[in-house]
Formats: structure tokens, C-alpha cells, sequence
């Protein structure tokens, strides 16, 4: 493929989905570690119905109104477990399970129901995202990487989760040390006078931000996929927490170039006349890596920070 064919239709789907993978398997590390895995599984599933609620007051799909519903649903959903766990006296895990699956089966419907023709925000789009059509149209080659016109028609989602990565980067870069020494010894870092609870609260609030930033665009397979399969993989290659989170980055950089690629070009090479899900198959890459450093990677039974 040559570039004026890469650069608008492929160069575009194919950073998103890197800046999606990454900003999601950075804060996987620490979630993973702190056997809290399943957090990044409920902000996809709770964020829904609040994304959707969002759209239909406001009519647009924007970041702003899309945190404020995720977080309004995030509240609903705490509220809902605490009451479900006290009234039913069920433990902790179920209630969360009956939470989490019933605001996204409700957020399908509410998807269903709602007209969502002039945007890229239906059932299809919420599960697979819409990374295919991410394309940059105004570039005509490598050439529209220096030019200022081609480069103001670039995807907004681009720039949303570029930005996005950053911040979750500067994040983890600012709390490396708080985030490390309450990961390994809660306890400790309450001693030395750090407040733990806040430093949980803030590392999962990064993870519903890169939740959010990443939907629109690779939908909640993705979402849930590098969240749990690049930091577990990681984690099994090493036994430095640094080390860990750069096994992390490539996973997730491999899981999403392979998996657009495959997408695109498997199925021909294998004689089929359609592309499959770009969002579906990156997932799929995601899940063998998992499956391949757990079978061939050196066994680790301590992790040094």
C-alpha cells in the first residue's frame, strides 16, 4: 500500500487505536497489581448508559457532557450496590455483577430506543467502536504530516485520545511513587502519611477518563481487553513494576497494530471477501498475547517495585 493510499485510510484508525491501547494498559498496571482487574470490566459497562443519557439531553457527542454522564452513572452505580448488598444481604461481588450488567443491558436499549442516526453512537458502535471509519480525508500522503490545512481535517478522536494518553502518562509520571509504594504496602504508605484511599480514588478516576476518551472510538471490547490482557501479560514477562509497565506499552502497541491488520487483510489471505471488526479482532490479539506469554513466559513469583 503506498502512501496516499496508508496515510488517509489507515495511518489515522491505527494511531487511535495505539493511543487507546496504551492510555488503557497504563493504569491496567496498577489495577492488575491491586488485584482490582474487574474495575476497568465495570467502567465500561457503567459508562454506557451514561454516555447515552448524555447524548440524548444534550444531542451531541461531546467529551465534556460524556464524563459528566459517565460519572453521574458511576455515582448511580455505587448507590445501586450498596443498596442492592444491604438489602438482599449478598455479598460485595454479586451485587456488583447484578449492577454493572443491568446498567449495560439498560444503556443497549436506551440505544436501541433512541434516534441516533446523525452520530456514530448506536448499539454496533458502543460494543466495536468505529475505528474503520476514522479516516483522514483531507491528506493526500506522507507529505499532509507537515501541512497546516491537511492537518486541521485530522479525526477529533484522534486529538481527544492523544490528549488523552497524556494526560494519563503525566498521571502515572507525577504519582510513580505514591502509586508504587501503596500498590506494594497499603499499609506503609499510611504510616508514612500518605492517603491511600485518595490515590485509589484518583487511579480509578485516570481509568474511567481513558474509559471515556477511548469509547467513541474503539468501543467497550477494546476498552475491557486492554485493561486486563497487555498489564497481565506484562506481568508475567518480569518481576520490575518499571519493566512491567513498558512490557505493557508494546503489548498494547502490538495488540492494536496486528489486530487493524488482521482485520483488514486476514480474512483475504485466508480466501473470505469481507473485512472483520477491527475493535473485535485487536481484542482477539490482545487475549493470544495474554495466552502466549502465560505459556511461554519465565514464571515470576515476586514483583519488586
Amino acid at each position: 500500500m503506498s502512501g496516499e493510499e496508508f496515510v488517509p485510510l489507515s495511518l489515522t484508525p491505527i494511531l487511535i487505536g495505539i493511543f487507546a491501547a496504551i492510555a488503557c494498559a497504563l493504569p491496567g498496571n496498577f489495577l492488575i497489581l491491586r488485584r482490582q482487574a474487574l474495575i476497568g470490566d465495570a467502567i465500561s459497562h457503567v459508562v454506557l448508559p451514561g454516555i447515552v443519557a448524555a447524548f440524548l439531553v444534550t444531542g451531541v457527542v461531546s467529551t465534556w457532557p460524556m464524563m459528566i454522564g459517565a460519572a453521574l452513572a458511576a455515582l448511580v452505580a455505587v448507590a445501586l450496590i450498596e443498596v442492592i448488598r444491604r438489602l438482599g444481604r449478598i455479598e460485595p461481588g454479586a451485587a456488583m455483577g447484578v449492577v454493572f450488567t443491568s446498567m449495560f443491558a439498560g444503556g443497549v436499549l436506551l440505544l436501541e430506543r433512541s434516534d441516533t442516526s446523525s452520530v456514530h453512537l448506536d448499539v454496533e458502535h458502543a460494543l466495536m467502536g468505529n475505528l474503520e471509519s476514522l479516516i483522514w480525508l483531507d491528506a493526500l500522503g506522507w507529505q499532509s504530516l507537515v501541512d497546516p490545512v491537511a492537518l486541521a481535517g485530522l479525526p477529533p478522536e484522534l486529538i481527544r485520545i492523544f490528549a488523552t494518553l497524556l494526560f494519563v502518562i503525566g498521571f502515572i509520571w507525577l504519582f510513580w511513587r505514591p502509586l508504587k509504594i501503596s500498590t506494594f504496602d497499603e499499609g506503609f504508605a499510611r504510616v508514612i502519611g500518605m492517603r491511600t484511599g485518595t490515590i485509589g480514588m484518583a487511579l480509578v478516576a485516570v481509568s474511567a477518563l481513558a474509559a471515556v476518551a477511548a469509547f467513541d472510538a474503539v468501543g467497550s471490547i477494546i476498552v475491557i481487553a486492554m485493561f486486563i490482557c497487555p498489564p497481565a501479560a506484562a506481568r508475567l514477562m518480569t518481576h520490575r513494576l518499571g519493566t512491567q509497565v513498558g512490557w505493557s506499552v508494546v503489548f498494547a502497541t502490538l495488540s492494536a497494530v496486528l489486530g487493524y491488520v488482521l482485520a483488514g487483510y486476514g480474512p483475504l489471505w485466508l480466501g473470505a471477501q469481507d473485512s472483520v471488526s477491527a475493535a473485535g479482532m485487536i481484542a482477539t490479539v490482545s487475549g493470544i498475547i495474554l495466552a502466549s506469554a502465560a505459556l511461554l513466559a519465565p514464571a515470576r513469583k515476586g514483583l519488586r517495585a
